[in-house]
């Protein structure tokens, strides 16, 4: 996977990097690392790429100073030393960018950034205004006050998060593994490294160890789930490791130490419909018949009242809502445009009485443009 076969000139790229690959095995920042990490990075800056850097390490950087020998375990101590670590984490980076003449930005996130639109929207507007002043963001969970956040599979699920809704080219996930392998090198020296994966299996999952390091909380696995998610974005994803100021340049060109995930038929996923399928609240449901199964999921169009059977839950009208048959099997999910009352008057009838029942100029209860399949699983 070399992008520089692709006719463009500048690439967005974004960059994972995990707390083994930060800090030393028995817990706090390591500068020699830090500093081939942010070489690269300034490299990639250097030849006219946009840079992303979602970082993981503010625990593992804070629970020493904290007195711990090892990662704390209770969720209270977890975030003591996120509070900590995260301004040593962000001084040592700004320091060191610094130094190759470039500025830094800190974006801490929790999954209510992403779940609410307009704190979805104004994170993808920020990001987008820091990246067109030649900034550095560089992205991590808000693990001091979040308690969810902190079984968020490490940073490597928001770094597809942020990938995909950033519409990047490409995005690097840097661990101390070399790639994903058929069963674990660890314990099998026979063992055989994947190079590269074009579409992620069941098969493929089962191959991701859950083992992570002493100071981080992640594994193969959660890396494995994060490109699965960054694909069917349509991100190309590369997980391995490397060493030295071009080591970045060498994944973009397909000769990184690791294992490339995607091929060349990826499409995007537009941001609207990432928000609906991977971050809105679900707020009820919408039973259908296997008319509008049909008209969904092989024709392409939207819901319209006579194709509703059912509703459960009391919603209004702009939420997400799931959309299942009368079988119970679920198809999909969307913004409605009828609060349920309104859906229960109108089940099963006509748009022209659908309109003339509720006022509106829109007889459509899920219009396409605001639906999700959920065959978008099976994308990647």
């Amino acid at each position: 996977m070399n992008l520089y076969d692709l006719d463009k000139k500048k690439f967005r790229i974004v960059v994972k990097i995990g707390s083994s690959s930060l800090t030393e095995e028995e817990g706090g920042l390591s500068q020699n690392k830090l500093l081939d990490h942010v070489s690269a990075l300034a490299f990639l800056r250097d030849q006219g790429h946009e840079v992303l850097l979602v970082s993981s390490g503010a625990v593992a950087a804070g629970f020493t100073s904290l007195g711990f020998h090892s990662r704390p375990t209770t969720i209270e101590m977890k975030q003591a030393s996120a509070a900590v670590g995260q301004g040593l984490l962000i001084q040592s980076y700004s320091q060191l960018f610094s130094n190759f003449g470039y500025t830094v930005a800190q974006i801490l996130l929790t999954k209510r950034d992403f779940s609410q639109r307009k704190l979805y929207i104004n994170a993808h507007n920020t990001m987008s205004a820091l990246l067109q002043k030649g900034v550095i963001p560089i992205i991590n969970e808000n693990d001091t006050i979040s308690v969810d956040e902190l079984t968020f599979g490490d940073n490597d699920m928001l770094s597809a998060l942020v990938a995909g809704f950033l519409h990047a080219d490409l995005l690097i996930i840097l661990t101390d593994t070399d790639g994903l392998y058929d069963s674990n090198p660890r314990t099998n020296p026979q063992a055989k490294k994947l190079a590269h994966v074009s579409k992620i299996t069941p098969e493929i999952e089962q191959m991701a160890s859950g083992a992570g390091s002493k100071v981080g909380t992640g594994g193969m696995r959660s890396k494995v789930l994060a490109a699965k998610t960054a694909l069917s974005f349509g991100v190309k994803v590369f997980v391995g490791c490397g060493l030295g100021e071009d080591k970045l340049d060498q994944i973009i060109m397909g000769r990184g130490q690791g294992t490339y995930f995607g091929s060349e038929n990826l499409s995007s996923m537009r941001n609207k419909k990432q928000w609906i399928a991977f971050h809105a609240d679900v707020e009820g449901s919408v039973i259908v018949d296997q008319g509008a199964r049909h008209a969904l999921l092989e024709q392409g169009k939207s819901l319209l009242p006579s194709g509703v059977t059912a509703i459960h839950g009391e919603f209004n009208k702009g939420d997400v809502v799931e959309v299942l048959t009368a079988d119970g099997e679920l198809i999909g999910k969307g913004v409605v445009n009828y609060p349920s009352n309104a859906i229960q008057l109108i089940k099963g009838s006509s748009s022209d009485y659908a309109m003339s029942v509720t006022g509106s100029v829109k007889p459509e209860v899920i219009h396409r443009d605001e639906w999700v399949s959920y065959e978008w699983r099976d994308l990647t």
